[in-house]
């Protein structure tokens, strides 16, 4: 019974490195899913933390154009670092219309403006398990088969194809550990968003 609940991780991944991958990245794996991100040519990544840094090298593996959309220059830089075609702000033009868009931050006030840049038919997934108010806008912005979607629970399929998919490319997540009795600092680090990646807690660190 109990394998039914666990996940094989890839050998050549370490336990810190693959923490993040049953969390943040499997959420951004759902998010891309939903986003029918394997057959879109252009990709926007809005918000560029633990799950958006692991997103982008499934996307990129796939073959997408990926432009991130970042308030933070810390963020915008380890994007740039990590590849992304385009790096930018929520408001700025990226010059292209995007097919599928993933909004990883939980504020409300993103989508109206990420709905301008969807191309017709385009998919906008908001991949955070709340969300603060959505602004009204007007009907065009979603008007053109446009769809605004959540991400509610990742299944089966999606971890297993995950984790074959980070050995495959191989998926590097980039972490900052903490010991356990300093989770309050790993908290504090990414609500200021301080931290590149993923924040991890070392139960056994000393």
């Amino acid at each position: 019974m109990g394998e039914e609940f666990a996940y094989p991780v890839p050998e050549e991944i370490d336990d810190a490195h693959a923490a993040p991958l049953m969390c943040a990245g499997i959420i951004g794996y759902r998010s891309l899913r939903l986003a029918d991100a394997e057959n879109a040519p252009t990709l926007g990544l809005v918000g560029f933390g633990a799950s958006a840094h692991i997103a982008i090298q499934v996307a990129q593996h796939w073959g997408c154009e990926t432009y991130v959309f970042s308030h933070t220059e810390r963020h915008r830089n380890f994007a740039r670092e990590m590849g992304a075609t385009w790096v930018g702000e929520v408001g700025d033009d990226p010059g292209v219309k995007l097919r599928s868009a993933i909004i990883f931050a939980p504020v409300g006030e993103l989508i109206p403006p990420m709905l301008r840049v969807l191309e017709r038919g385009g998919q906008l997934v908001c991949a955070g398990i709340h969300m603060s108010p959505i602004p009204q806008f007007e009907y065009d912005l979603i008007y053109g088969e446009r769809v605004l979607r959540s991400v509610m629970n990742a299944t089966r399929e999606d971890g297993e194809d995950l984790m074959r998919l980070a050995g495959e490319i191989p998926i590097e997540t980039t972490v900052t550990t903490f010991p356990l009795e300093e989770a309050n600092e790993a908290l504090r680090q990414v609500k200021e968003s301080e931290v590149s990646g993923a924040a991890v807690l070392d139960i056994d660190a000393r």
